[in-house]
Order: C-alpha cells, then structure tokens, then sequence
C-alpha cells in the first residue's frame, strides 16, 4: 500500500509540473492588443503607438513584425526580453531615439521607480540601412539657426541628424525660449514627436 500511495503521489506531482510550465509558455500577441500600447496615429508610412508602463511592471510578449523607431520620454532603466534571447539591459535618456529591425517578440520590463514612456513608430514602408549617428562624435547633418552668429552658441536652434536610412531621416531639434525655427521645406511626409511640454 506504501508503495502504491507513493507512486501515485509521485505521478500527481509530475502532472502538476507539466500543467505549470504550459501556463508559463506565453503567447506573442500582436503589438496593437498589448495593453501597455495606445494606438495615437496611422496613414500609408507609419503606425505610432504611446507606450507606457508602469514602476516595475511589465509588458506582455507582444511581437514587433515591422522595423520601427521608438523615442523614449523621460530617463529609464529597462530590461529587453528578447524571446529565444538572454535579456538586456539598456538604460535609456530623455529624447532618445532608437531604431529596431522587426521580426521579433519581447517583453519589456521597466526597471525604475518611474513609468517608463515611449512613442513607438512603425515603419510602414520599411527602415531600409539605417544607422545611427551620435552627435557628439561627428557633425551628423547639424544645422544651426540663422541667429546664432547674433548670440552665443547656448542659444541658437539647432538641429541633427539621429538616424538616417533609404526612407527616413530622424532629427532632433532643439529650440530655445525666445528663438523659432526658420522657414523651411520638408521634401516629403514628416511626423513632429514633442519631448518638452510646449
């Protein structure tokens, strides 16, 4: 009797092993029902999401099919869990701006003590070649305002290259109080992401 008791325990608890580990299996959903993601805009070259998690939440795995550019609003810590993949660490600035290939699942953990926010923008007609280029390593593009030569460096606009590629061209641009942006033509579509409340 012992020994039937004990085996029948045994095959109990191999069962309830099995059934743990296929809860824990988790599915990809797609980006547009991730709840953490807030659908703000659509047309024929993008999809943009708001994005926000909460202080030490996370996001379900949710796949990313197309290539896409994400601005991060406010300074984070977070952890890319990349499916198939070990984890990474990125630890993100205010206004940065990072390009990533699709064709992949993951979840990201927001590891600060505040929300971790981003504009997410999906690339509709492909991110064909895009590089980054930092700004403070090489001129990237940079354009100054036309009153600069009238007061110092500090408080001119500028602008510069983050990211360029065969169909985009990321810049940021930084006006300062009192100074506006000059005139100018955009050759093609453009899409403004606000990083200061104006």
């Amino acid at each position: 009797m012992r020994f039937r008791s004990a085996t029948r325990i045994a095959f109990l608890a191999a069962c309830s092993l099995q059934l743990v580990a296929r809860a824990g299996a988790q599915q990809a959903v797609p980006l547009d029902r991730e709840p953490s993601h807030h659908w703000a805009l659509q047309n024929e070259y993008v999809r943009v999401f708001k994005v926000e998690v909460a202080p030490h939440a996370s996001t379900l795995l949710h796949q990313h099919d197309r290539d896409y550019i994400f601005v991060t609003l406010g300074a984070s810590s977070v952890e890319n869990d990349v499916l198939g993949k070990p984890p990474v660490r990125l630890q993100l600035r205010d206004g940065e701006a990072r390009f990533a290939k699709g064709g992949f699942a993951h979840v990201a953990k927001n590891l600060s003590d505040q929300p971790f926010r981003n504009l997410t923008v999906e690339l509709l007609k492909g991110g064909d070649n895009v590089i980054p280029c930092d700004h403070t390593k090489e001129p990237c593009g940079i354009q100054m305002g036309l009153d600069c030569a009238l007061c110092s460096v500090a408080s001119c606009t500028e602008s510069y290259q983050v990211l360029t590629g065969k169909n985009l061209d990321v810049r940021q641009t930084e006006i300062p109080a009192g100074r506006g942006l000059e005139k100018h033509i955009h050759s093609g579509p453009h899409l403004v992401v606000a990083l200061t409340d104006l």
